[in-house]
């Protein structure tokens, strides 16, 4: 079972359209997939047209109750199942403040859960709060919506810094395996320049001990395309809403992309030393000639 948090601090990326149709998409190509919603907006709860309000188990009764896994599971699709989230998550990050290990509830209840998916996918939400630190404890991957400009970029560095901590105390089998473009625009330049800064970054952590010494830029590139974004108002995935659409062919692509990873070789042995100082800054520094 492949665990993956999809996380970036910087809101508006495309990260709940990533996890919905990501996790469509290896559910359509036969996996068995989970999504856990950890955020109070329940934006990924809402684009699967489950409610969000109202009695139904969800994320906040699995961290404050410790219930179940199965116990809190809703089954949305075929292969697809979801945690579902509400606004009264919120109160969890003030409920939670005084409970010895709160960070890893939600790695410790996944641990005794039935091994019956082949991915679970958490959509984290966009701040470093006991939430998404939950998220971070309890997964072996990380994988970055990106949006391509340079405000990006240095949400992305912040982030980096985070995913080492987490591994540094937390987790020590967490990775960045990769990082996804979303709202691609081929023919800016912008575009080509971000992924340049992007590659030129990743290759330089070659040779350093971090989280994402091995991460990778997906070649499928998620283009603007608004039928993703008509998709959420219909409580729906883009296969289900538009599967012609250039949307549903990148999001079957990108994953496709995830289930030809090797996590032998992207998930390796804990880095003993810390990064090199201020690494993940560089991504904030525009290459010559360029303003952010």
């Amino acid at each position: 079972m492949r665990t993956i948090a999809i996380i970036n601090q910087k809101g508006g990326v495309g990260k709940t359209t990533t996890a919905v149709n990501l996790g469509a998409a290896l559910a359509g190509a036969g996996s068995r997939v989970l999504l856990i919603d950890l955020d109070p907006q329940a934006h990924l709860t809402m684009h699967l047209g489950v409610e969000s309000a109202g009695p139904s188990l969800g994320t906040y009764h699995l961290l404050t109750q410790s219930l179940p896994v199965e116990q809190v599971t809703q089954h949305v699709g075929q292969n697809l199942d979801i945690i579902a989230s509400c606004i009264g998550l919120a109160a969890a990050e003030i409920e939670l403040i005084s409970v010895i290990g709160r960070e890893v509830i939600l790695r410790d209840l996944l641990l005794t859960a039935p091994q019956q998916w082949d991915f679970i996918l958490m959509d984290c939400p966009p701040s470093l709060g006991i939430l998404t630190l939950n998220g971070l404890a309890a997964v072996d991957e990380v994988l970055i919506p990106l949006q391509p400009h340079f405000l990006a970029l240095q949400g992305m560095g912040k982030l980096l810094e985070t995913v080492q901590l987490t591994c540094r105390r937390l987790n020590a089998d967490i990775r960045v395996t990769g990082i996804a473009l979303c709202m691609y625009e081929s023919a800016t330049r912008l575009a080509a320049e971000v992924v340049q800064d992007l590659e030129s970054f990743l290759l330089a952590a070659r040779q350093q001990s971090v989280p994402w010494q091995n991460a990778q830029i997906f070649r499928t590139r998620i283009r603007r395309n608004i039928r993703l974004a008509e998709s959420a108002g219909y409580g729906q995935a883009i296969f289900d809403y538009a599967p012609g659409s250039r949307g549903a062919r990148d999001y079957a692509a990108l994953a496709q992309e995830v289930l030809a990873m090797s996590t032998s070789d992207q998930l390796t042995t804990a880095p003993d030393q810390p990064a090199a100082a201020g690494a993940p800054s560089e991504l904030c520094e525009p290459t010559a000639g360029q303003t952010t």
